[in-house]
Formats: structure tokens, C-alpha cells, sequence
């Protein structure tokens, strides 16, 4: 393998890794299923694929996009942040267990989040996932701040 035996040895950033890797294929299966919709509903953001696909009355908004299009970027405001936070973090040399209890709660509330939003799962199912999914944000962020705060 191309990887440096160092970075192999860090168990922390392998979790790390392997949650982050997870979430990213999660988005992409978001993307795709928007896609499908869009297929589906003949609602397309583009002109061209309006044409395409029936005519350029099919250049349009759909509600069952829309929802897509929102799970998708609640998804880029939160782990795009954790992909920053988690690398850090890692480096940080924290306990390998708390650690991945961090990476796996984050990682699920996040799948579930997605699951509670595009099958219109009753309230507060999506806020509450939304929130579980953040508390180890914050406590990553609390601990990269406690240790570089002598770095200010």
C-alpha cells in the first residue's frame, strides 16, 4: 500500500477514516437518489435535461426534490465540519475507544437524520438525530480548543 506505516499505526485516524468514508458514500447515495427523483417527478434544475427528458416545461421545482436537495446540504453543514474536527482530533492522541464512541455516534445520527428526512419520519426523529450526531462535534471541537489554546 501507498499509505506511510505511521499513518497505519494511528487506530484513532483509521476510525476516523473509516466513519468519514461512510459518511461520504452516504452522500453520494443521497445525490444519486435526487437524481432519481428528479427522473421520476420530470423536474430538473437544467434546461438541457429538460429537453432531454420531455421538453422545457419539465425545467422546474418539485417539493420531492426540494426535500432532497435540503437532506443534501444539511449533510454538507455538518460533515464537511466533521472531517475537519475528526482529523484534528485525531491527532490529538485520544483514547482509541472514546474516540471511535465519537466517530460511531456522529455516524449514526447522521444516517438517521438522512433515513428520518427523505422517508418523512414523524417529528422529532430528524431533529433528534440532528442533535445526538452534534454532541461529538462539540466535544471534539472543546477538546482541538483546550489543546491548542496555549497556541493563540
Amino acid at each position: 500500500a501507498a499509505s506511510s506505516p505511521k499513518m497505519m499505526e494511528n487506530k484513532v485516524f483509521l476510525s476516523f477514516t473509516f466513519y468519514s468514508t461512510i459518511l461520504i458514500l452516504k452522500m453520494y447515495v443521497v445525490a444519486i437518489i435526487t437524481g432519481q427523483v428528479r427522473l421520476r417527478k420530470k423536474a430538473f434544475a437544467n434546461p438541457e435535461d429538460a429537453l432531454r427528458n420531455g421538453g422545457l416545461q419539465f425545467c422546474r421545482e418539485d417539493p420531492d426534490v426540494q426535500r432532497c436537495l435540503r437532506a443534501h446540504r444539511n449533510d454538507m453543514e455538518n460533515i464537511f465540519p466533521f472531517l475537519f474536527l475528526g482529523a484534528i482530533y485525531s491527532l490529538l492522541d485520544p483514547n482509541p475507544t472514546v474516540a471511535r464512541i465519537h466517530f460511531l455516534i456522529f455516524c449514526v445520527g447522521r444516517i438517521i437524520h438522512t433515513i428520518a428526512y427523505l422517508l418523512r419520519l414523524r417529528a422529532p426523529t430528524r431533529s433528534v438525530a440532528y442533535s445526538v450526531a452534534q454532541l461529538p462535534c462539540f466535544s471534539m471541537a472543546l477538546q482541538i480548543l483546550l489543546a491548542t489554546t496555549p497556541y493563540w
